[in-house]
């Protein structure tokens, strides 16, 4: 497990580096967003993936790489926007939304170590499309939840939804760069 921390370490480091970059360049226009509209743009990203994987022709030059990025980028920072709340106007700086990166990936990251354990590692042996599938599966619950305006009777909350979807995004961009 020693090289699982490892891997999600230089995957996360690729995110976090294109977060800080984007933060530098818009601001924390982010901060505007409703969990809903960060929801729809992981849905879009995760989309954009299963074409992909399906479609033999691709329009656009980018591949799935990218859009996991994307993913985990989206939701720590629908994490983030969980713990503040929603803005009407840009409020982080670059050194204080980075923090906040920090520490839900830090999160993210144990939850991520302690279900490895338990699981044996089970994700080694799955597809990037698998991967794929699970993350739209946890984006359709969210939506779901977000539709039941964030209850839920016996389930987990958004906030573990959004951590596994990074796990997941994770995982895939390790087997991506394994290949």
């Amino acid at each position: 497990m020693q090289n699982t921390s490892k891997q999600y370490d230089a995957v996360i480091q690729k995110c976090r580096a294109l977060f800080v970059n984007k933060m530098s360049d818009y601001g924390s226009a982010w901060r505007v967003l409703r969990l809903p509209s960060l929801t729809d743009q992981i849905f879009i990203k995760t989309q954009r993936i299963r074409g992909l994987q399906q479609n033999a022709v691709r329009k656009v030059d980018e591949g799935e790489e990218s859009e996991f990025i994307g993913i985990i980028n989206y939701c720590t920072m629908a994490l983030i926007q969980l713990e503040k709340g929603v803005v009407e106007k840009p409020d982080l700086d670059v050194e204080e939304a980075t923090k906040l990166y920090d520490e839900k990936i830090a999160l993210t990251k144990q939850l991520m170590m302690d279900k490895n354990h338990d699981y044996g590692e089970a994700w080694r042996d799955m597809r990037v499309s698998s991967l794929t599938d699970l993350i739209l599966q946890k984006l359709l619950r969210v939506k779901q939840i977000e539709d039941n305006s964030g209850k839920t009777l016996v389930s987990e909350g958004i906030d573990a939804n959004y951590q596994d979807m990074i796990n997941y995004a994770v995982f895939a961009l390790i087997h991506l760069n394994e290949k």
